[in-house]
């Protein structure tokens, strides 16, 4: 348990050497990282692996606000701190890639060099997400978890099932006539993903198990907060808004499965701009067949394009 910024983050710390943080996104901990803690560590890392505020062991606090980017760097950077880093690599996924990009921007004398897997770096607009104007009379995620209370109903009614569905509905292993489509506004969630009758070989029961007990402990309330923060956290950053000031100087990288759906996102322009954003980006790496949880699906691919990257920077 490590105390940073005015909270506690329970972290997985292996190894000696120059530090790389590891952060999960949506829903996870930090047991995602599993496959790359030892790689790391053999590499000649120190290797800090935290679950996020608001999941696992780590403290959640009730506050919506509690869960904006300027919080969630900070804890990054708190976090190296108490660990006696001045200087550190970040690497993220999912929503741990926005929080690895902007703890960059935001902290750029900490950050040596970033990583993001799955989410590429964009600069939104206000509202551009989470409106339903915006969407019609089609359902959106991000504006149907917008409303306290509403999407933690469902997916806490049966949290086994609901994290089974969700991991492989976007994995790499779903069939393509399996994948959900569009559904009315008034949908829920899981309404069209599909319920696997087993799981995919990345995914064991055991693992299951483990975040199961992950998220019965820590509920979904923290971890659907930072949806919540998605557009004051372009309020609380509007000096990014510029390429002069907001590019990420940092040498950067990016991974991801050519059957993320996340790409597909704003017609999958987010790729591309990227090269705008980041002035010295070495590399985009996309696996084949691979769908959103690449660090799970794919971990020796994942693991060789990151030591790769590393090598660059070291």
């Amino acid at each position: 348990m490590i105390e940073t910024n005015g909270i506690r983050l329970r972290t997985v710390v292996e190894g000696a050497g120059p530090l790389i943080v590891l952060l999960h996104g949506w829903p996870q901990c930090w047991y995602l990282w599993r496959h790359q803690i030892n790689p790391l560590v053999e590499a000649g890392f120190q290797v800090a692996v935290p679950d996020q505020r608001g999941y696992g062991g780590s403290d959640r606090p009730a506050e919506i606000e509690a869960y904006s980017i300027i919080e969630l760097t900070n804890d990054v950077a708190g976090l190296a701190g108490a660990l006696g880093h001045e200087q550190f690599i970040v690497v993220g996924h999912d929503w741990g890639a926005p929080v690895a990009w902007h703890t960059a921007l935001l902290h750029p004398e900490r950050v040596r060099a970033v990583a993001g897997l799955s989410v590429p770096y964009v600069r939104g607009r206000t509202g551009a997400m989470t409106r339903q104007e915006n969407f019609g009379d089609n359902f959106w995620y991000m504006v149907y978890f917008q409303q306290p209370g509403v999407a933690e109903a469902e997916f806490e009614a049966d949290i086994r099932r609901s994290l089974r569905m969700i991991y492989f509905t976007i994995s790499g292993d779903i069939p393509v006539d399996m994948r959900p489509g569009r559904k009315p506004s008034t949908s829920k969630f899981l309404d069209d993903w599909t319920d696997p009758e087993l799981l995919p070989e990345w995914l064991t029961e055991e693992d299951l198990d483990y975040y199961v007990a992950q998220f019965e402990q820590s509920g979904f309330r923290g971890p659907l907060n930072w949806y919540r923060n998605i557009d004051r956290n372009l309020e609380l950053t509007p000096q990014l808004e510029s390429l002069e000031t907001g590019k990420i100087e940092q040498p950067s990288f990016f991974i991801a499965g050519t059957k993320d759906p996340v790409l597909q996102f704003s017609g999958g322009r987010g790729v591309t701009q990227m090269d705008k954003w980041m002035a010295d980006l070495r590399g985009k790496v996309f696996i084949e067949g691979v769908g959103h949880w690449t660090p799970m699906e794919r971990p020796a691919e994942v693991n060789q394009a990151l030591l790769g990257f590393l090598k660059s920077v070291s």
